[in-house]
């Protein structure tokens, strides 16, 4: 039997709609059928408010079918494994509702423990083919993608003029290399730039360093796991470290840091920043960046090209016609672009985002999905392998990589071994 290991909850924020004491699958007064959602975003935020009017919409359209959905949001304060060991608690009690959002990476892991049911003949295959990916385990399908997802570095085009940098040929379809990616931190920093680049080193607090970095390992031409389970040989290889080499190389050299202002960039300070598309909305409304200012460049290649792909996902808990209705309702493209349009991310259906102007912030996002999209390693117990490598990129700041990256990648393999 499948053991779930439960760690005391932390407190997280949560908050309802449409009556969150209702019970899942039960009926209210009224006689609807009660279908349950949980998010795991704050219901005040602009995510959440999106939620929220697809709920309220299903519920109208559902009104003579008398199904009625509810949504919880339980915010994630304090990183991935806190809301996972929300949604373990919730299976042990059997509270879990009918749908929950889970990261893509988590997929595997959720199914193996049957945290979330193969959703395959919920879509017909047409259906199915609609959505740039899938989250599958084991050859089927367990999570249908919320919206897609995909970094690059943002650029402060005014610096870049000021400094005589050209970057203007480093297009998705043609990406700079590593050594040209040195280059312009270089010369940024020569021009007198404090910060060339925030890669994120100290984003280990949870999956954002994971997400926004595993890229440069395949790149360097590495990889994480074998269809085993085995890390040993792959995250440890040659190739592997030569990736973590490039983050060693930059912090030595001055071209970043472990510890950047969180706003340096957007204040002029820090001449690029990685992120995905969630920084969009925050450029042009928060800070009032117009698109004059900034740029967005894809990921550096060295033997390949790979860049971040992958956001959260809804999983079905269990097989009932309300919550296929409602898992239908979420994952349309209504739905999808009502959603995308709040958070900056890329729609996950094909026929969505196809008219971004060329080389435009979206457009480098959803043409490296197509091009160089690789996502991260699927594997049962992939939240450890995360906290793993977050355990690398703070321990190559001052000890050489290859006896880190063999000590980490050792205990991992510990860990994953005990994994049934």
């Amino acid at each position: 039997m499948k053991k779930l290991c439960l760690l005391a909850l932390p407190i997280l924020v949560l908050t309802s709609c449409g009556g969150s004491s209702e019970k899942d699958g039960g009926q209210d007064s009224s006689g609807n059928t009660i279908v349950k959602v949980m998010f795991h975003v704050d219901g005040q935020s602009e995510e959440g408010m999106a939620y929220k009017k697809r709920i309220n919409a299903f519920n109208s359209a559902y009104k003579s079918q008398k199904i009625k959905a509810s949504a919880d949001f339980v915010a994630r304060t304090q990183g991935t494994t806190s809301y996972e060991q929300v949604l373990i608690s919730m299976k042990q009690e059997g509270t879990l509702p009918s749908i929950i959002t889970f990261d893509s990476p988590n997929c595997s892991t959720y199914a193996h423990y049957k945290l979330v049911v193969n959703v395959d003949d919920v879509f017909t295959e047409e259906e199915k083919n609609e959505f740039i990916t899938l989250n599958r385990y084991q050859g089927k399908t367990y999570g249908i993608p919320i919206q897609e997802s995909s970094a690059g570095f943002y650029y402060n085009k005014t610096i870049f003029a000021e400094a005589g940098i050209d970057v203007s040929g480093y297009t998705v379809e043609n990406p700079w290399t590593f050594d040209q990616f040195k280059d312009v931190c270089r010369r940024l920093k020569d021009h007198g730039v404090a910060t060339p680049v925030d890669m994120r080193l100290d984003a280990t607090r949870d999956e954002t360093a994971t997400y926004l970095l595993y890229p440069f390992i395949y790149a360097a031409g590495g990889d994480f796991v074998d269809e085993n389970g085995k890390v040993t040989g792959h995250l440890n290889s040659n190739a592997s470290k030569r990736g973590f080499q490039f983050f060693k190389d930059l912090v030595t050299n001055g071209y970043t840091s472990y510890s950047v202002g969180a706003t340096d960039f957007f204040t002029g300070k820090a001449g690029m920043y990685l992120s995905s598309g969630w920084t969009i909305p925050d450029l042009l409304h928060k800070y009032k960046k117009n698109r004059d200012e900034w740029g967005l460049l894809p990921y550096p290649k060295d033997v390949t090209a790979a860049s971040a792909t992958g956001s959260w996902s809804y999983g079905l808990t269990k097989d009932t016609e309300a919550g296929r209705a409602l898992l239908k309702w979420l994952s349309t493209p209504e739905s999808a672009q009502v959603i995308t349009d709040a958070t900056g991310m890329i729609p996950a259906h094909k026929t969505l985002g196809n008219d971004y102007e060329i080389n435009s912030a979206e457009y480098v996002l959803r043409k490296q999905l197509e091009l160089s999209g690789t996502p991260r390693p699927e594997m049962v117990g992939y939240s450890k392998f995360s906290a793993y490598f977050a355990n690398i990129i703070n321990g190559i700041y001052n000890q050489e990589v290859n006896g880190v990256v063999d000590s980490f990648t050792s205990s991992l393999q510990t860990e994953l071994d005990k994994i049934k």
